[in-house]
């Protein structure tokens, strides 16, 4: 007889990876301990599958009734550095709920296949199949053929007015995505994908930055950022990955890419704040529309874990912004 598996990554205690490959995944997080954020009857949401593959879920939002013609669409892709989240998770919902209401736009919110039980880049194909499900119902919608698609994503919608936001690793494959499809987004059409909305995204390397060695934040260490990278990449792989670096040296060259515009948004106290402006900085030089924004102070996540805050009324305003100054 053997030993018995044992531990060999512990996230958090939310989840296990044992010796045999056994993952063992807790329901017991302090995320889910939120209430979920109600406004009146301003917002109606529904679930349906978009990948029937691998039974994956999406939850898209409506407001009720439009202060415009057309409402723009927001696919709001969650963080957790691949290894966590789900669009049921309350926070997560709630951050939905406030983008939708603010910025009065249908928001489709996907899961994707989580690790280490699926590795990447399996998370960057389901964003990418995410995308085409909009592109299929807008197909459908101007064919009318099967009824039109479904019909919450009817004629009260622009699909030439679509707009990528992802936190955190969400962030990190909204880059991916915008790398993918390019500057106006034909391979999607008749989708147009105005903008890219970055907050803290989850890039990683090799060589530390200063705020990864210096940094402090109350939910994140150093080495539970290492930990996702290790659990989400291929056995084998680090961190210059190119899912991890954009900028690695197995990464494609962004010079000649033609990318839509992009907002990178960070808080000032993040381990990651280097490395997003360090994408910003080095995406400007290449002559890319994009910019950088942080909040003094700010810890990772502060935007989606309390999506109600002042400091998230800012956001709100800045993505509201960055969406009107896209669209022309």
């Amino acid at each position: 007889m053997g030993s018995p598996p044992h531990i060999v990554e512990d996230c958090m205690g939310v989840l296990r990876l044992y010796s045999d490959g056994t993952v063992l995944r807790s329901d017991d997080i302090g995320f889910k301990i939120q209430a979920i954020e109600i406004e009146g009857n301003s917002i109606v949401f529904k679930d349906c599958v978009y990948d029937k593959k691998f039974n994956l879920y999406l939850r898209f939002y409506k407001p009720t009734k439009s202060l415009t013609k057309k409402l723009p669409i927001i696919i709001f892709i969650h963080g957790g550095g691949f290894c966590f989240g789900s669009r049921v998770w309350p926070h997560i919902h709630n951050c939905c709920i406030r983008l939708a209401s603010d910025l009065q736009a249908v928001v489709v919110a996907p899961d994707y296949r989580l690790a280490p039980e699926h590795r990447l880049p399996a998370a960057m194909e389901d964003a990418v199949e995410a995308v085409r499900w909009v592109q299929r119902q807008a197909l459908l919608t101007l064919s009318e053929v099967d009824g039109g698609g479904d019909a919450w994503l009817g004629g009260e919608v622009d699909f030439d007015r679509v707009f990528i936001v992802g936190d955190s690793s969400g962030g990190n494959l909204a880059h991916h995505l915008a790398v993918r499809f390019g500057s106006g987004s034909m391979k999607v059409d008749p989708v147009r994908v105005r903008g890219y909305v970055l907050l803290a995204p989850f890039f990683g390397g090799e060589v530390r930055t200063n705020s990864e060695e210096k940094g402090s934040e109350q939910l994140l260490s150093l080495e539970i950022l290492d930990r996702f990278w290790r659990l989400s990449l291929e056995v084998g792989e680090n961190r210059e990955n190119p899912m991890a670096n954009p900028f690695g040296a197995r990464s494609p060259s962004l010079g000649a890419m033609k990318l839509g515009p992009i907002l990178v948004i960070v808080g000032g106290n993040e381990l990651l704040k280097d490395r997003g402006k360090e994408y910003a900085r080095r995406l400007k030089e290449l002559g890319k529309n994009i910019e950088y924004v942080e909040f003094e102070g700010k810890e990772h996540g502060f935007f989606t874990h309390n999506p109600y805050s002042q400091d998230a009324d800012g956001v709100i305003l800045l993505i509201k912004r960055f969406m009107h100054a896209s669209e022309f």
